[in-house]
């Protein structure tokens, strides 16, 4: 689990700026679930900010879970502290100084969403487990958009762009022999570079993932939760 506390002050600040880019990438569902606590767009893209702000600042990870744990959990605990606070006490504080994000519409470009969320989540789901939706939707894209571009590095984008779509499907699903005309190789070779893509695509989830948990023992369970709410919206 990141920490910005300790005496080491190199150790403190490179703690901090990791746990400040973990925030630029996990925005999406703490700006939601702000918003399902019941503020407006205007006013959840200040508190979001604020409360990037304040995780920097100190001692809000601490307040939420003595005995630490994941940073997904350990973020929505902190977010519903900070959130309180402000309820209870109109806190209001001047965001600048040393700790700069990047501007809002620039993490909305930089961060597209692919995630589309049925109704009846919307309806029925809990704040909280639609936070965990979010979550894992970015987990996901960004496990996707790394991949990318490392078949961009390498002069293979068209093959990405052709495969991409069957990294999820069931092998009986796949129509390998279309996918061999469309790309101009044996099926065999699609075959092979469909199981390279996937195997790719599962690592580098697994190394997202990873970037958020203290223990890397926890990483499967931590995975297996994500799945599970993904499969739940995608069978309503």
């Amino acid at each position: 689990m990141l920490s910005c506390s300790g005496s080491n002050g190199a150790a403190s600040q490179a703690a901090r700026e990791a746990l400040g880019e973990l925030c630029r990438t996990y925005w999406r569902p703490i700006f939601a679930y702000v918003c399902l606590r019941g503020h407006s767009p205007e006013d959840a893209e200040d508190l979001t900010q604020d409360f990037f702000a304040a995780l920097l600042d100190g001692s809000l990870l601490e307040r939420a879970d003595p005995d630490r744990g994941r940073f997904r959990s350990l973020l929505l605990r902190a977010l519903g502290n900070f959130l309180n606070d402000k309820r209870d006490r109109r806190l209001t504080r001047k965001r600048g100084g040393k700790v700069k994000f990047v501007s809002w519409d620039d993490w909305i470009a930089e961060t597209p969403s692919q995630l589309s969320i049925p109704e009846q989540a919307l309806e029925s789901w809990s704040p909280e487990q639609l936070f965990d939706l979010r979550w894992a939707a970015t987990v996901v894209e960004r496990g996707l958009r790394r991949l990318r571009e490392e078949c961009e590095r390498k002069g293979r984008l068209r093959l990405f762009e052709t495969l991409s779509p069957y990294l999820a499907t069931d092998r009986s699903d796949v129509s390998y022999a279309s996918l061999s005309a469309l790309l101009g190789i044996t099926e065999a070779g699609v075959k092979r570079q469909l199981h390279n893509l996937r195997r790719r695509y599962r690592w580098l989830i697994r190394a997202e993932v990873a970037e958020t948990l203290e223990d890397p023992r926890d990483v499967k369970y931590e995975i297996r939760h994500l799945c599970s709410i993904l499969t739940a919206q995608s069978q309503l």
